[in-house]
Formats: structure tokens, C-alpha cells, sequence
């Protein structure tokens, strides 16, 4: 220590003495039978700046030794690792953790503020029975769903290796096989990864890998609340032949009330319709990406309604049982707008678009060929001349032609729920 002991900077009733480490899976390594030594008041805590018994060990063949950073008092108040500083629970970093559960815990930075409110937490972990957090982090929610997504559940031992030969990457490394260092290519200095800061990992400020986990939650897959309040349904898909209506019902009963549950076996899906939006929302929120029934995963959406669902088929041509609308025979195209006299040209002085309405502007247009012109109303009965044998047939009427085609959805023999007949006969 730089200190001498017989300073009175430190306060001796405050050092720290343990028997064992705080440590996650990772750091203690993969061999059960490690050889770890213990150092009483070995060193200051890199957070507090007080002594505490330093622990050092291999975790493992080609690790690197690691030793404990921070005291137990430290550790425990942030529930992390003496060694990383990750969370012992999700193996996340703190600022991670503390955005998922929104946590936002404030620790002193200066020296007798920061010593009062050492105190005062472990005169909180003295009275507590040790199994759960102390401060904000004790009373926030047990779980977040950002949480258990993002949280590592294997060790990742890779994190041991032994650092880069710097000697190495000169190229004046001289011992080859037996050197303890890596002899690898480093990564980019530019990396953000590259900087970081054990007292920036503690305190959840200024930490590049909780800045890239957040950046990775933040593109994961959500499902939105649709805006139509009347969709209480959802839509199960990927069911298989094993799920059943009861397994379905086990599950989605603890959610609320649930009216009506359809299974669709063909497209192998089910509908389950719930009594309110609130019961829906809360299913909808706890079943996405993690609904798992008979070991398969099944996908949750919400359901549309029949209005907007009709809708859009009848913007697309179809209509609501499936059936392709053609397009009606006859109908004359768009017609081009009249000329513009030189009267209406000269009056125009704003230069403003025609008012009259399109009816109006098609009056004087002539009829199609093969077609007489009426008489002006009141010179009696219109009088119907013989057609020209050059000009092309006339269409035939409505009721003349072939059966089966649908122009418009209310020429659908299945609208509202009927059903044509299958044979010719009743």
C-alpha cells in the first residue's frame, strides 16, 4: 500500500477480512481442484480505497492469474463479482442491469461521503440475511424480459486468456511455445471495447459494453400493441399435431378470462380470442419469443380484425372467401379533358384549374359508334335508326353472359357467411 499502516487516513475497525471470495462461474474457471492464495489486507479497493484480504488463483491450463479488485462490502452492495464487476444473477454489466430493472442508484463520489455511505450499507448487509441485495437493487423487480435475453447462462471462459505478447507483436519474442502470453494479432486500438474502465464499470457510466449490449436490445423483435381496441385476439402459429386446445387453455388461462380458442389444423395455427384488451395485452406481452409447448417454440402475433382485414382484400381485387374480382367488360377508360377555348384562356387571369365538374364537361361529347343521338327533350320520343354493318357488335347484356365471373363483392355467392351449393340439384 502506498499508505503506511500507521496512518490515519484508514480507519482499522473498517478493514475488511474474509475467509473466501465473491466470484461468478467464469472467473473461479472450469477446474474444480484450484490452488488459491490469501493475502490479509493486501491491497486498497479500487471503489472504497480500503484494505480488504486480496485472493489470487489460475482459473485454469494457459489462464491467466486473476485476483479479486474490489472488497465484499462493495460487491455485495452492487450484487457483483469481485473480479469482473459483472452481475452475479444475469452476468451483464451493471449499467445493463440497472437500465432493465430501472435502477437508478446513486453512490458518493467524494472520500467522506463515500465512507459515510459505506457505513451505513453494511450496517444494512450485517442485519440482512445475506441472500438478497441490499438498497434500490433489494426492492426493484426480480426479473426483466431485456434481462433474460440479453443474460449469459454459460460461463464464457474464454475471458481467462492470457493478454497479448506485446513482445510479440514486434516481432522480439525469443520464447516461442513457453511464453505465457498470447501470440495473436491485437485488435483495432480504435475500438471502443479497447477502453474501459473498472471504476466506469461500478458506478454504470461510460461503459462500451453495456453501450453495445444496449445498442443489440434495441433491434430485437417486438411486438407492438396494435391501435384498434377492439382486437382482443391473438394468433398462435407453428403448432404441429401435438398441441392441443387443452395445452393451449394451461397456458393462457393465468393471463385473464379466455372466450373462445380455434384451431386451425391445416395452416396449423389457433386463434385465442380473451374476454378484455387487458388480459390480451398482458399475453401477448409475457408469450413473445418465449412460448415453448411440447419443446416447440410458437409464434405470437396479434389477430386483425374482420373490417381491416375485408378491406384490404377488396383493395387487393379479392374478396372476403378468396375469390379474385375480374375486371368489368365494357367500362370506357379515362376520358381526356376538353380544349380550352381562346375565350376561357384570355379570362383566366390567375391562371385557375376549370371548375366544372366532369359530368358537365361530358355533355357535349358525341356517342359511341353505332349509338343515334337522342332529340333534345321535348320534341318526343327518341327515334332509333338502323346501325352501320362496319361498326362492332355491341356487348351483350347483363344477364346474358357467362355465369362465374365476380366483378363486385356483392356478387360473391359467399358474402356474409353463405355457401354456394356443391351439386346442381337442392
Amino acid at each position: 500500500m502506498a499508505t503506511s499502516l500507521g496512518s490515519n487516513t484508514y480507519n482499522r475497525q473498517n478493514w475488511e477480512d474474509s475467509d473466501f471470495p465473491i466470484l461468478c462461474q467464469t472467473c473461479l474457471g472450469e477446474n474444480p481442484y484450484i490452488r488459491m492464495t490469501k493475502e490479509k489486507f493486501g491491497k486498497e479497493c479500487k471503489i472504497c480505497a480500503r484494505p480488504f484480504t486480496v485472493f489470487r488463483w489460475c482459473p485454469g491450463v494457459r489462464m491467466r492469474f486473476k485476483k479479486t479488485e474490489v472488497c465484499q462490502t462493495c460487491s455485495k452492495m452492487k450484487n457483483v463479482c469481485q473480479t469482473c464487476l459483472l452481475d452475479l444473477e444475469y452476468g451483464l454489466p451493471i449499467q445493463v442491469r440497472d437500465t432493465g430493472l430501472s435502477v437508478k442508484d446513486e453512490v458518493p463520489r467524494s472520500d467522506v461521503n463515500k465512507e459515510y455511505y459505506t457505513q451505513n450499507m453494511e450496517r444494512e448487509i450485517a442485519n440482512s440475511d445475506g441472500t438478497r441485495p441490499v438498497g434500490l437493487l433489494g426492492k426493484a423487480p426480480s426479473s426483466s424480459d431485456m434481462l433474460l435475453k440479453l443474460a449469459r447462462t454459460t460461463p464464457y471462459y474464454k475471458r481467462n486468456r492470457p493478454h497479448i505478447c506485446s513482445f510479440w507483436v514486434k516481432g522480439e519474442c525469443k520464447r516461442g511455445e513457453e511464453c505465457p502470453y498470447r501470440h495473436e494479432k491485437p485488435t483495432d486500438p480504435d475500438d471502443p471495447l479497447a477502453d474501459q474502465n473498472i471504476k466506469d464499470r461500478f458506478y454504470g457510466i461510460n461503459d462500451p459494453v453495456a453501450d453495445k449490449l444496449l445498442k443489440r436490445a434495441s433491434t430485437m423483435p417486438r411486438l407492438d400493441t396494435p391501435d384498434d381496441k377492439s382486437i382482443t385476439t391473438l394468433y398462435i402459429g407453428g403448432l404441429g399435431e401435438d398441441v392441443t386446445d387443452s395445452e393451449l387453455r394451461n397456458h393462457f388461462y393465468q393471463f385473464g378470462e379466455i372466450r373462445t380458442i380455434t384451431i386451425v389444423q391445416r395452416q396449423q395455427c389457433a386463434f385465442i380470442q380473451f374476454a378484455t384488451r387487458q388480459a390480451a395485452e398482458t399475453a401477448a406481452e409475457k408469450s413473445f419469443n418465449k412460448l415453448i409447448i411440447n419443446g416447440r417454440r410458437l409464434n405470437v402475433k396479434w389477430g386483425r380484425s374482420q373490417a381491416a382485414r375485408g378491406k384490404e382484400r377488396e383493395k387487393d381485387g379479392v374478396t372476403e372467401s378468396g375469390i379474385r374480382l375480374e375486371p368489368v367488360p365494357g367500362l370506357p377508360g379515362a376520358l381526356p379533358p376538353p380544349p380550352v377555348s381562346d375565350e376561357d384562356a384570355s379570362t383566366n387571369y390567375f391562371n385557375l384549374a376549370p371548375t366544372s365538374s366532369p359530368a358537365v364537361m361530358n355533355l357535349g361529347l358525341p356517342p359511341p359508334p353505332g349509338v343515334a343521338m337522342p332529340p333534345p327533350p321535348g320534341f318526343g320520343p327518341p327515334m332509333f335508326h338502323t346501325m352501320d354493318p362496319m361498326a362492332p357488335p355491341m356487348p351483350p347484356p347483363m344477364a346474358m353472359r357467362p355465369p362465374g365471373q365476380v366483378h363486385y363483392p356483392s356478387q360473391d355467392p359467399q358474402r356474409m357467411g353463405a355457401h354456394a351449393s356443391r351439386h346442381g340439384g337442392p
